[in-house]
Protein backbone atom coordinates (compact mmCIF):
# COMPACT_ATOMS: atom_id res chain seq x y z
CA UNK A 1 0.00 0.00 0.00
CA UNK A 2 1.69 3.43 -0.91
CA UNK A 3 1.81 6.06 2.02
CA UNK A 4 1.36 9.53 0.82
CA UNK A 5 4.15 10.84 3.23
CA UNK A 6 7.32 9.38 5.08
CA UNK A 7 9.11 10.81 8.06
CA UNK A 8 12.79 10.31 7.83
CA UNK A 9 15.43 11.12 10.47
CA UNK A 10 18.90 11.81 9.84
CA UNK A 11 21.32 10.86 12.80
CA UNK A 12 24.66 11.85 12.54
CA UNK A 13 26.16 9.49 14.58
CA UNK A 14 28.57 6.61 13.61
CA UNK A 15 29.33 3.68 16.10
CA UNK A 16 32.78 2.35 15.10
CA UNK A 17 33.02 -0.62 17.02
CA UNK A 18 31.22 -3.68 18.62
CA UNK A 19 30.82 -1.80 22.41
CA UNK A 20 29.57 1.06 20.39
CA UNK A 21 27.33 -1.12 18.46
CA UNK A 22 25.27 -1.45 22.01
CA UNK A 23 24.17 2.17 21.95
CA UNK A 24 22.45 1.71 18.49
CA UNK A 25 19.08 0.40 19.46
CA UNK A 26 18.64 3.61 21.74
CA UNK A 27 19.60 5.73 19.49
CA UNK A 28 17.29 4.27 16.51
CA UNK A 29 14.55 4.33 19.20
CA UNK A 30 15.33 8.02 20.13
CA UNK A 31 14.80 8.78 16.41
CA UNK A 32 11.26 6.87 16.27
CA UNK A 33 10.13 8.58 19.19
CA UNK A 34 10.94 12.09 17.41
CA UNK A 35 8.22 10.77 14.83
CA UNK A 36 10.97 9.32 12.17
CA UNK A 37 9.58 6.37 10.00
CA UNK A 38 13.46 5.84 8.69
CA UNK A 39 16.20 6.68 10.13
CA UNK A 40 19.62 7.25 7.75
CA UNK A 41 22.77 6.80 8.91
CA UNK A 42 26.52 8.11 7.70
CA UNK A 43 27.98 5.84 5.21
CA UNK A 44 29.94 2.60 7.04
CA UNK A 45 28.40 3.49 10.46
CA UNK A 46 29.33 0.77 12.22
CA UNK A 47 33.61 1.49 11.03
CA UNK A 48 36.18 3.50 12.13
CA UNK A 49 36.97 5.90 9.09
CA UNK A 50 39.45 3.52 8.11
CA UNK A 51 40.19 4.78 4.61
CA UNK A 52 41.61 7.37 6.38
CA UNK A 53 45.16 5.26 5.21
CA UNK A 54 45.94 3.46 1.93
CA UNK A 55 46.25 -0.25 4.66
CA UNK A 56 43.41 -2.12 4.86
CA UNK A 57 42.32 -4.14 8.10
CA UNK A 58 40.63 -7.77 8.02
CA UNK A 59 38.87 -6.80 10.72
CA UNK A 60 36.91 -3.88 8.60
CA UNK A 61 35.25 -6.35 6.30
CA UNK A 62 32.88 -9.54 7.32
CA UNK A 63 30.90 -11.83 5.18
CA UNK A 64 27.07 -11.14 3.90
CA UNK A 65 24.83 -11.55 6.88
CA UNK A 66 27.74 -10.41 8.64
CA UNK A 67 27.94 -8.98 12.78
CA UNK A 68 27.19 -5.35 11.09
CA UNK A 69 24.42 -6.50 8.84
CA UNK A 70 23.01 -8.50 11.97
CA UNK A 71 23.65 -5.68 14.18
CA UNK A 72 21.81 -3.00 12.19
CA UNK A 73 18.43 -5.72 11.72
CA UNK A 74 18.09 -6.48 15.34
CA UNK A 75 18.56 -2.26 16.15
CA UNK A 76 16.04 -1.92 13.39
CA UNK A 77 13.37 -4.92 14.60
CA UNK A 78 13.93 -3.31 18.48
CA UNK A 79 13.30 0.23 17.75
CA UNK A 80 10.68 -0.57 15.51
CA UNK A 81 11.85 1.72 12.57
CA UNK A 82 13.18 1.54 9.22
CA UNK A 83 17.14 2.06 9.01
CA UNK A 84 19.98 2.62 6.20
CA UNK A 85 23.48 1.87 7.85
CA UNK A 86 25.51 0.00 5.94
CA UNK A 87 28.94 -2.13 5.64
CA UNK A 88 32.23 -3.19 4.14
CA UNK A 89 31.12 -6.94 2.37
CA UNK A 90 33.36 -9.53 1.59
CA UNK A 91 32.30 -12.29 -1.17
CA UNK A 92 34.58 -14.12 -3.04
CA UNK A 93 37.99 -12.34 -1.87
CA UNK A 94 36.01 -9.20 -3.13
CA UNK A 95 35.17 -6.33 -0.92
CA UNK A 96 32.38 -3.85 -1.38
CA UNK A 97 31.37 -0.71 0.42
CA UNK A 98 27.43 -1.65 0.99
CA UNK A 99 24.40 -0.03 1.70
CA UNK A 100 21.79 -1.61 3.61
CA UNK A 101 18.51 -0.64 4.34
CA UNK A 102 16.27 -2.77 6.81
CA UNK A 103 12.53 -2.30 7.42
CA UNK A 104 10.66 -1.57 10.81
CA UNK A 105 10.99 -5.65 11.45
CA UNK A 106 14.32 -6.48 10.69
CA UNK A 107 14.04 -7.92 7.62
CA UNK A 108 16.73 -6.61 4.66
CA UNK A 109 14.88 -4.38 1.52
CA UNK A 110 17.84 -3.58 -0.10
CA UNK A 111 21.69 -3.85 -0.78
CA UNK A 112 23.75 -1.40 -2.67
CA UNK A 113 26.95 -1.21 -3.39
CA UNK A 114 29.11 1.65 -4.20
CA UNK A 115 30.11 2.57 -7.58
CA UNK A 116 32.37 5.43 -7.42
CA UNK A 117 35.86 5.49 -5.04
CA UNK A 118 37.38 8.58 -4.48
CA UNK A 119 41.09 8.24 -4.22
CA UNK A 120 43.18 10.50 -2.28
CA UNK A 121 44.68 11.70 0.99
CA UNK A 122 41.85 11.13 3.51
CA UNK A 123 39.97 8.95 1.44
CA UNK A 124 41.38 5.99 0.15
CA UNK A 125 38.67 4.27 -0.54
CA UNK A 126 39.79 2.32 -4.04
CA UNK A 127 42.84 0.59 -1.34
CA UNK A 128 39.79 -0.90 0.69
CA UNK A 129 37.34 -2.08 -1.61
CA UNK A 130 36.39 -2.55 -5.34
CA UNK A 131 34.33 0.30 -7.26
CA UNK A 132 31.33 -2.01 -8.05
CA UNK A 133 28.93 -2.16 -11.05
CA UNK A 134 25.77 -1.74 -9.49
CA UNK A 135 22.23 -0.59 -11.18
CA UNK A 136 20.35 0.55 -8.70
CA UNK A 137 16.70 -0.35 -8.11
CA UNK A 138 13.76 1.61 -5.90
CA UNK A 139 13.00 0.12 -2.47
CA UNK A 140 10.06 0.91 -0.96
CA UNK A 141 9.77 1.68 2.94
CA UNK A 142 6.37 1.84 3.76
CA UNK A 143 4.93 1.92 0.50
CA UNK A 144 7.52 5.07 -0.16
CA UNK A 145 9.79 4.28 -2.71
CA UNK A 146 13.13 5.39 -2.33
CA UNK A 147 17.10 4.91 -4.09
CA UNK A 148 20.10 4.51 -2.03
CA UNK A 149 23.32 6.30 -3.63
CA UNK A 150 26.36 6.08 -1.61
CA UNK A 151 28.48 9.56 -1.38
CA UNK A 152 30.29 10.03 -4.63
CA UNK A 153 27.56 8.60 -6.19
CA UNK A 154 26.10 11.65 -5.59
CA UNK A 155 28.90 13.77 -7.83
CA UNK A 156 27.72 11.04 -10.67
CA UNK A 157 24.23 12.31 -10.69
CA UNK A 158 22.78 9.72 -13.78
CA UNK A 159 21.57 6.67 -11.76
CA UNK A 160 20.02 9.08 -9.26
CA UNK A 161 18.02 10.45 -12.38
CA UNK A 162 17.37 7.12 -13.53
CA UNK A 163 16.21 5.99 -10.18
CA UNK A 164 14.20 8.96 -10.01
CA UNK A 165 12.69 8.18 -13.74
CA UNK A 166 12.28 4.20 -12.42
CA UNK A 167 9.90 5.50 -9.78
CA UNK A 168 11.92 6.75 -6.40
CA UNK A 169 10.46 9.83 -5.14
CA UNK A 170 13.74 10.46 -3.26
CA UNK A 171 17.53 9.60 -3.39
CA UNK A 172 19.10 9.19 -0.50
CA UNK A 173 22.63 9.30 0.28
CA UNK A 174 25.04 8.80 3.12
CA UNK A 175 28.07 10.52 3.02
CA UNK A 176 31.41 10.49 4.18
CA UNK A 177 33.11 14.08 3.82
CA UNK A 178 34.38 16.75 4.73
CA UNK A 179 33.10 19.91 6.09
CA UNK A 180 35.16 22.35 3.74
CA UNK A 181 33.87 20.52 0.69
CA UNK A 182 30.09 21.44 1.82
CA UNK A 183 29.31 24.23 -0.63
CA UNK A 184 30.53 22.11 -3.87
CA UNK A 185 27.90 19.09 -2.21
CA UNK A 186 25.38 21.62 -1.61
CA UNK A 187 25.44 22.59 -5.17
CA UNK A 188 24.96 19.21 -6.95
CA UNK A 189 22.86 17.85 -4.23
CA UNK A 190 20.33 20.87 -5.19
CA UNK A 191 21.08 20.26 -8.98
CA UNK A 192 19.83 16.65 -8.45
CA UNK A 193 16.94 17.17 -6.80
CA UNK A 194 15.41 19.65 -9.14
CA UNK A 195 16.12 18.11 -12.57
CA UNK A 196 14.98 14.61 -11.36
CA UNK A 197 11.98 16.19 -9.27
CA UNK A 198 13.06 14.02 -6.23
CA UNK A 199 13.49 14.36 -2.38
CA UNK A 200 17.37 14.48 -2.09
CA UNK A 201 18.09 13.72 1.52
CA UNK A 202 22.03 13.06 3.34
CA UNK A 203 23.89 13.06 6.25
CA UNK A 204 27.38 12.47 6.90
CA UNK A 205 30.06 11.54 9.42
CA UNK A 206 29.91 13.74 12.12
CA UNK A 207 33.51 14.86 12.96
CA UNK A 208 37.26 14.37 12.63
CA UNK A 209 38.46 10.93 12.14
CA UNK A 210 42.12 9.73 12.27
CA UNK A 211 43.31 13.33 11.28
CA UNK A 212 40.43 13.73 8.45
CA UNK A 213 38.57 16.57 8.86
CA UNK A 214 35.22 14.77 8.38
CA UNK A 215 31.54 16.86 9.11
CA UNK A 216 29.57 18.86 7.41
CA UNK A 217 25.24 19.41 7.80
CA UNK A 218 22.51 16.60 7.32
CA UNK A 219 20.91 18.22 4.20
CA UNK A 220 17.46 17.90 2.14
CA UNK A 221 16.05 19.59 -0.61
CA UNK A 222 13.16 19.20 -2.29
CA UNK A 223 11.60 17.82 -5.99
CA UNK A 224 11.62 21.49 -6.72
CA UNK A 225 15.65 22.13 -5.55
CA UNK A 226 14.52 23.85 -2.30
CA UNK A 227 16.06 23.66 0.61
CA UNK A 228 13.91 22.08 3.21
CA UNK A 229 16.64 21.36 6.08
CA UNK A 230 20.79 21.78 6.38
CA UNK A 231 21.76 21.49 9.96
CA UNK A 232 24.42 20.36 12.00
CA UNK A 233 22.43 19.01 14.57
CA UNK A 234 23.31 15.33 15.61
CA UNK A 235 19.09 14.26 14.97
CA UNK A 236 16.82 15.52 12.48
CA UNK A 237 13.38 15.07 10.97
CA UNK A 238 12.04 16.01 7.43
CA UNK A 239 8.96 14.56 5.88
CA UNK A 240 8.85 13.71 2.55
CA UNK A 241 5.38 14.43 0.56
CA UNK A 242 4.24 12.18 -2.21
CA UNK A 243 2.04 15.17 -3.86
CA UNK A 244 5.07 17.89 -3.90
CA UNK A 245 7.06 15.15 -6.60
CA UNK A 246 4.05 14.74 -8.27
CA UNK A 247 3.86 18.60 -8.46
CA UNK A 248 7.42 19.14 -9.21
CA UNK A 249 6.98 16.54 -12.13
CA UNK A 250 3.99 18.53 -13.24
CA UNK A 251 5.78 21.83 -13.71
CA UNK A 252 9.11 22.63 -15.39
CA UNK A 253 11.43 21.03 -15.87
CA UNK A 254 9.57 18.18 -14.93
CA UNK A 255 7.13 17.51 -17.74
CA UNK A 256 10.10 17.54 -20.06
CA UNK A 257 10.45 13.97 -22.02
CA UNK A 258 12.34 11.59 -20.00
CA UNK A 259 14.11 9.44 -23.18
CA UNK A 260 16.22 6.69 -21.75
CA UNK A 261 16.78 5.41 -25.40
CA UNK A 262 18.09 8.56 -26.35
CA UNK A 263 20.57 8.85 -23.36
CA UNK A 264 21.59 5.15 -23.87
CA UNK A 265 22.56 5.85 -27.10
CA UNK A 266 24.81 9.24 -26.34
CA UNK A 267 26.66 6.68 -23.57
CA UNK A 268 27.54 4.05 -26.17
CA UNK A 269 28.98 6.69 -28.22
CA UNK A 270 31.01 8.61 -25.56
CA UNK A 271 32.08 4.68 -24.45
CA UNK A 272 33.03 4.17 -27.85
CA UNK A 273 35.00 7.58 -28.11
CA UNK A 274 36.99 6.66 -25.15
CA UNK A 275 37.91 3.25 -26.08
CA UNK A 276 39.34 5.23 -28.91
CA UNK A 277 41.12 7.75 -27.01
CA UNK A 278 42.45 5.28 -24.62
CA UNK A 279 43.68 3.02 -27.63
CA UNK A 280 44.87 5.60 -29.51
CA UNK A 281 47.15 7.10 -26.36
CA UNK A 282 48.50 3.17 -26.22
CA UNK A 283 49.92 3.46 -29.71
CA UNK A 284 49.55 7.01 -31.19
CA UNK A 285 47.45 5.98 -33.88
CA UNK A 286 45.61 8.57 -35.21
CA UNK A 287 41.69 7.79 -35.62
CA UNK A 288 38.45 9.27 -36.69
CA UNK A 289 35.68 9.60 -33.98
CA UNK A 290 32.10 8.87 -35.45
CA UNK A 291 30.48 12.10 -35.83
CA UNK A 292 27.43 10.99 -34.21
CA UNK A 293 25.23 8.36 -33.21
CA UNK A 294 21.90 7.41 -33.35
CA UNK A 295 19.54 4.96 -30.92
CA UNK A 296 19.88 1.35 -31.64
CA UNK A 297 16.48 -0.37 -32.40
CA UNK A 298 17.71 -3.00 -29.83
CA UNK A 299 18.01 0.24 -27.17
CA UNK A 300 14.77 -0.90 -25.17
CA UNK A 301 13.41 2.27 -22.83
CA UNK A 302 11.71 1.46 -20.00
CA UNK A 303 8.20 2.91 -18.74
CA UNK A 304 8.40 6.04 -16.43
CA UNK A 305 6.38 6.03 -13.06
CA UNK A 306 5.58 8.96 -12.12
CA UNK A 307 3.67 8.18 -9.01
Amino acid sequence: MAHDTLAVALLSEVFPDAAAWERLPAALAGARGFGAELVVLPELPLNPWSPATAQPRAEDAEPSHGPRHRALAEAARAAGVAVLGGAIVEEHGVRRNRALLFGRDGSLLSAYDKNHLPHEEGFWEAAHYEPANSIAKPAWVDGFALGVQLCSDLNRPELGHALAAAGALAIVGPRATEAATWPRWRLVLQATAMTACAYVVTVTRPRAESGVALGGPSFAAGPDGEVLLETDESLALVTLERAAVQRARQGYPGYLSVRPELYAAAWEQAARAMAIDAAAADDDTDIDLPESATPRETTQQFPISRE
